[in-house]
């Protein structure tokens, strides 16, 4: 019983190790290929604004109707207005781990 109980708990560290690494992931993601339209704290900065008016804070608005899945579906598409796809996000991980980042900015 002891041995099963130290491997749930090893298990739930590497989980929330894991956790942390994606999160980071996103980040650094977020800051190469979205935080010069959307802005560090995902807040777009007024020139950004200017340009693309319909550009969104990411807040609890934004997030209202969204899951992490239609962001990182956008993400790989676009959404057919300003909005253009990301190349250089590759990978379904890659778009998730921005999409997950990117909720944090919202709090």
């Amino acid at each position: 019983m002891t041995k099963h109980i130290v491997a749930l708990g090893l298990l739930l560290a590497a989980s929330a190790t894991l956790a942390s690494a994606q999160a980071a992931d996103g980040k650094t993601l977020y800051d190469a290929n979205c935080k010069k339209c959307h802005g560090a704290i995902g807040k777009p900065v007024a020139v950004m604004v200017k340009k693309f008016p319909k550009l969104m804070p990411f807040d609890a608005a934004f997030f209202a109707n969204r899951t992490d899945e239609s962001i990182a579906t956008i993400i790989k598409s676009g959404n057919n207005k300003e909005m253009k796809a990301v190349p250089a996000l590759t990978t379904d991980a890659e778009r998730t781990a921005v999409a997950k980042y990117i909720r944090t900015l919202g709090k």
